[in-house]
């Protein structure tokens, strides 16, 4: 099972139906379920995001169009789920539409970061950030 044919306009429909934070959550760690495991040779310093509390490792690749595609993992059922919510977001695109996507307008739609704890909230951006700074470098 991937997350191929799940778009971010899916997902915030999902939100809007889904009333109960208790079933966004769980829908969030299903989302997770979905992503490919990463190799064990992958979950390195080199990929791993810095600033979460989980452990959550980025593997970027540039393709022939110079499309960044990412794939993630994490050590933690929702930051895993979290960690599919920005691989949706922002795999497939090239730096310079990473670098202009209204990611925090995304999330507030969700109503993600007010509704995880602190330390989540720093995560997420964290790798926000890390998307961000492989879009700078590429």
């Amino acid at each position: 099972m991937s997350l191929e044919n799940t778009t971010i306009v899916e997902i915030l429909d999902t939100f809007e139906f889904l009333d109960d934070w208790e079933d966004r959550y769980r829908y969030v760690i299903d989302l997770g379920r979905k992503l490919e495991p990463l190799d064990e040779s992958e979950m390195t310093d080199e990929y791993k995001v810095r600033g979460c509390q989980s452990q959550v490792w980025l593997v970027p690749e540039v393709d022939a169009e110079g499309r960044i595609q990412l794939r993630g993992d994490s050590d933690a059922h929702i930051v895993k789920g979290l960690v599919a919510l920005m691989l949706l977001i922002y795999s497939g695109k090239t730096a310079e539409e990473i670098l202009a996507t209204d990611v925090k307008g995304i999330l507030d739609k969700l109503g993600l970061a007010a509704h995880l704890s602190p330390m989540r909230a720093n995560g997420l951006f964290s790798m926000v950030e890390r998307i961000r700074g492989i879009a700078e470098a590429a």
